[in-house]
């Protein structure tokens, strides 16, 4: 993101403060920053303290002296993209009728870029009718919402209204701002059906325990939000994450390896591309106890009886029937990446593998990978995984094009 320029505004609610969190990332990806603070934000948050990431105090109102003439006018003009975190139940209703009354909602009423917001509130705020319909309007009129995510809230309860992780956010700016620069013709997934697995699996021990790994889902996620914005229609499989699904992917939340593998297979009937990023547990307990195992039933040690999950990609390279779907799988190793990579690459029957070490990509914003293919290995440069992500789609895309077109020829 060197050299995009970005507005963040900062509505009233408690998680002002994360928008801290929000701002040093975007400015950590090479975003330069103005942000903007409602009158009600301030009661969380000070402008001074935006100062320290951004360079300049937050703004907080119309008439700020630091500028000649309008603010809002000349911030809009200014920006690539204006982001909203947090996107407060109130702020919502107040841009869905029109209001620009504070100097966030006057700059974002003048945007002509990219308008993102992301919600976050109280569960039953979130949920409520008035607030569905205000967030169904929102992307009506052309904005963006990320999130919110399923978590902790302020309350002390838990449920939906939790704002997005500020990596999710920024991906999403990020992703917003290459489409709006791309050409409508650069959209070479139009009416192609990708289906994309993500994040961990999680199988049971008994009620309260599962066995799990420590993925994230990011890469499956920034591969859903780059093919949603090439036009593909997507399908995301993904395990438990708390990261917010990109708007206009159809989400398909499971926990289990056979959950995963029932999920898939109910949707590769018609798709085009299918990628495997999540990371599928290979073992589950060969039994799932009814109640939660105690200490005293087990003595000074506990054994666990494990039996092999399904191979979900092994399995989809031996039912493919002629060229399609292109299949590409990942292959997370700790030690002699490459070569384990190629091994997947002929026992799976994937077109492409994408290796990565452990080190470099579990729970982390960039990574760096290598596709390995029966043609060539090639290594991409350290980046963020949206990145990576479109540079695995553009191979997809490639492969896709010369199956059709041998196909046709035949």
């Amino acid at each position: 993101m060197k050299g995009t320029k970005i507005v963040l505004g900062v509505g009233g609610g408690i998680a002002a403060y994360k928008a801290v969190m929000l701002a040093r990332e975007l400015g950590r990806r090479g975003a330069e920053l103005r942000v903007l603070l409602t009158p009600s934000a301030t009661r969380f948050i000070g402008a001074p303290t935006f100062g320290g990431i951004t360079g300049r105090a937050a703004i907080t109102d119309l008439w700020d002296p630091g500028y000649p003439g309008e603010v809002h006018v000349e911030l809009s003009e200014w920006a690539d993209a204006m982001v909203i975190a947090p996107a407060t139940a109130n702020l919502m209703a107040r841009v869905c009728a029109g209001m620009a009354d504070d100097v966030v909602l006057a700059t974002l009423s003048c945007m002509n870029g990219p308008r993102l917001l992301a919600p976050a509130m109280h569960e039953r705020m979130w949920l409520s009718p008035a607030t569905q319909r205000n967030a169904e309007r929102l992307q009506k009129d052309g904005m963006q919402l990320v999130g919110p995510v399923r978590g902790p809230l302020a309350s002390g309860e838990s449920g939906w209204g939790r704002l997005a992780g500020a990596e999710t956010i920024a991906d999403a700016v990020e992703q917003a701002i290459a489409t709006a620069r791309a050409p409508e013709q650069a959209r070479p997934l139009t009416g192609r059906h990708v289906v994309i697995s993500a994040g961990p699996t999680q199988e049971d021990i008994d009620p309260v325990r599962f066995i799990s790994n420590h993925s994230s889902g990011r890469m499956g996620f920034a591969l859903a939000r780059v093919a949603v914005a090439r036009g593909a229609r997507v399908s995301l499989v993904a395990g438990p994450t708390r990261i917010a699904p990109p708007e206009g992917a159809e989400l398909h939340s499971v926990r289990s390896a056979r959950d995963m593998q029932s999920a898939i297979e109910s949707l590769v009937g018609d798709c085009h591309i299918l990628i495997m990023s999540a990371a599928v547990a290979d073992y589950r307990p060969a039994e799932i106890a009814e109640q939660k195992l105690k200490k005293a039933d087990k003595g000074a040690e506990m054994r666990i009886e494990l039996v092999k999950n399904p191979d979900i990609l092994a399995g989809l390279g031996a039912a493919r029937k002629g060229a399609l779907p292109v299949l590409i799988g990942f292959a997370m190793e700790t030690h002699d990446v490459l070569n384990y990579a190629r091994g997947k690459l002929r026992s799976k029957g994937a077109d492409l593998i994408v290796a990565n070490e452990a080190a470099v990509g579990f729970g982390r914003d960039d990574t760096q990978v290598t596709l390995v293919s029966e043609e060539n290995d090639e290594v991409l440069p350290p980046g963020s995984k949206l990145e990576a992500a479109a540079r695995i789609l553009d191979c997809a895309a490639e492969r896709l094009e010369a199956a059709e077109a041998s196909t046709t020829k035949s």
